[in-house]
């Protein structure tokens, strides 16, 4: 009999997220979308979405194995190339520490 590999923690909890208000609350907001081939991913100001998760981004930037390969502009990427959506967390941190300097 093989070793189950996966470890529950009990501290961890999982809540499912329903994608399409959690995706339109990320409009206007710093994002990474990687892709499902090729190491790539964006970054960028998430414009616009549709009830099929394509979406618009602008001010982009395209990663490609972990290095920039420059900026992009505005692009729109098909719903069936995306593995992952998520905020921006690093642009949003800069975003917040130049705010704060700028305010004091």
């Amino acid at each position: 009999m093989s070793e189950n590999k996966w470890i529950y923690n009990s501290k961890l909890k999982f809540t499912p997220v329903n994608p399409k208000p959690y995706l339109r609350s990320l409009i206007d907001t710093p994002i990474i979308v990687t892709l499902k081939f090729n190491k790539t991913q964006y970054k960028g100001i998430l414009v616009s979405t549709d009830n099929y998760f394509n979406i618009q981004l602008r001010n982009t930037e395209e990663i490609v194995d972990g290095k920039t390969t420059g900026q992009l502009g505005d692009i729109f990427i098909r719903c069936n190339n995306v593995l992952w959506i998520g905020q921006d967390l690093e642009k949003i941190a800069q975003n917040r520490e130049n705010t704060e300097t700028s305010t004091s």
